[in-house]
């Protein structure tokens, strides 16, 4: 049983690394498209009593954020994998700019979140941990130690 939590400002290619390396085999737990924490909370309930794997697809920019899913998720006696996408904000907003209509996010945001956003440590209670950056043939991946 696994629970993965993707950890980027808006446009860093979190949903895109998703449907990439886990689509197959993880069921996939995002605000954008469960509209509440009330729906995310039943959703990841539902995961946790049914072993179900899963992808927290948010930004979890700070660990009170992360701690909402780390927490359950070990109680559950699931390994708990995060990946920190490391984008920096103006390279987000670029491929923000690319984005069509609604799947655009206001640029404020980005900043937003890039201000607040405080990298991973393996101290939050990951049992691996993973740091991404954008590389010419897809994801140069590093562990954190």
């Amino acid at each position: 049983m696994e629970a993965v939590l993707l950890i980027g400002i808006q446009a860093s290619g979190k949903t895109t690394f998703y449907l990439e390396r886990f689509f197959r085999t993880h069921l996939r737990l995002n605000l954008d498209m469960l509209r509440t924490r009330r729906r995310e909370r039943l959703l990841l309930a539902a995961c946790l009593e049914a072993g179900q794997r899963f992808v927290v697809d948010n930004t979890n920019p700070t660990p009170a954020d992360r701690a909402r899913y780390i927490g359950p998720a070990r109680d559950a006696h699931f390994t708990v994998i995060g990946y920190y996408l490391d984008v920096p904000a103006a390279e987000a907003v670029a491929r923000n700019a690319g984005r069509p209509g609604k799947e655009r996010v206001p640029e404020r945001a980005i900043w937003a979140t890039a201000a607040r956003l405080e990298p991973p440590t393996r101290e939050e209670g990951f049992d691996a941990l993973y740091r991404l950056r954008p590389a010419s043939d897809g994801w140069e991946v590093v562990p954190l130690e």
